[in-house]
């Protein structure tokens, strides 16, 4: 980590507390390219796009951008594209003039006009419509917008960097994305991979925020994870990436004990018998469905194995063949569930 460390001394606390309260921490080959992608880019006045799947990482490579760029003394702003409905995305982009619309009762500067000199982050840029990109492509190209209703063009300094977590260059094709606001953000695309690609940086981020999340909860030291616990975090797809796994171990550890190790990794939170949409909810009288019971005598034996058989079998079929997965999905352990085909010889069944 000799790049982040390099960063810290450069720049300080505040401006780390000011980029963001979480590091890009990583030591997989694919996450140290990436940052050596930001440090060649971050100097250069030109716009960034980052691509990513959710919970990546990308609002704090922004800030890495700004906070090791020309601009780092000027202002970091940035905004959620989605998060704002279409009729107000432009005046918070841009701003708007007193009596604009209903409501406009004063000026109001918008993101442009408040960050010149420094960097703008646009996240979710592929929900704005075509308007606002038109106003985009105005700005990155002169530097130069309108206020909503105002009567003449504004100047502004700023560095846009935005975010997609869509394909942007297959958008552009079926029209749904201006392709020449893409060539222009596009003069250079940073990729940020998904944590299932990072497999050697999962212990290592959980270990952070564990420590993060004791020191919060105010204890004096973070035990570590048992052995078990830590495969079922390495084991783990991560859908959710980074923000998934902050998630999932900062609830295991508050759960746990101050000075037990964590052992208990509840992966899926809505995981309850009683979840809605499984039992019938609502419905009074509502008897669960009838055990069908075999004849007697039997076999128990026999009858517990073809069970647990076929209970192994279809959580593969639903984990596709992914037996970490379908460990999970059994509430088993990688190395329980391996024990399991081998008792029961499935271990040739398309698992890996």
């Amino acid at each position: 980590m000799a790049a982040l460390g390099e960063f810290d001394q450069k720049f300080g606390d505040e401006a780390m507390s000011e980029a963001s309260h979480e590091r890009l921490i990583g030591e997989a080959p694919c996450w140290l390219q990436v940052l050596e992608e930001i440090s060649q880019i971050a100097p250069l006045d030109k716009p960034v796009l980052l691509a990513g799947e959710r919970g990546t990482g990308k609002e704090q490579v922004a800030a890495r951008l700004h906070y090791l760029s020309n601009r780092w003394e000027g202002i970091f702003l940035k905004m959620n594209c989605a998060a704002i409905t279409e009729s107000l995305l432009e005046s918070e982009l841009f701003g708007h003039e007193a009596g604009a619309f209903t409501g406009a009762s004063r000026t109001h500067h918008g993101r442009f006009e408040r960050a010149d000199g420094g960097t703008l982050f646009l996240d979710e840029l592929a929900s704005t419509s075509s308007l606002v990109q038109e106003k985009l492509l105005r700005v990155i190209e002169y530097g130069e917008f309108e206020r909503v209703g105002g009567p003449r063009a504004l100047t502004t300094d700023v560095r846009l960097v935005a975010a997609t977590n869509q394909d942007l260059p297959t958008l552009a094709e079926t029209g749904r994305f201006r392709l020449d606001l893409l060539d222009r953000l596009a003069f250079d695309v940073i990729t940020l991979p998904p944590l299932r690609e990072r497999g050697e940086d999962i212990q290592l981020l959980a270990e952070h925020f564990a420590v993060n999340m004791a020191t919060e909860l105010g204890r004096d030291l973070f035990p570590g994870f048992t052995a078990e616990a830590m495969e079922t975090l390495i084991g783990h797809d991560w859908l959710g990436n980074v923000r998934e796994l902050k998630n999932v171990v900062e609830r295991a550890v508050y759960r746990s004990g101050s000075e037990e190790q964590v052992s208990a990794i509840t992966l899926d939170p809505f995981a309850s018998p009683y979840r809605l949409g499984i039992v019938q909810a609502g419905v009074k009288g509502a008897s669960p469905p009838a055990q069908s019971v075999p004849a007697f005598p039997m076999d128990l034996k026999e009858q517990v194995q073809e069970f647990e058989t076929r209970l192994i079998q279809e959580a593969l079929k639903e984990s596709r063949y992914n037996q970490r997965r379908a460990a999970e999905l059994l509430g088993l352990t990688y190395h329980q569930l391996r024990g399991y085909l081998r008792k029961y010889d499935l271990v040739g069944t398309e698992a890996q």
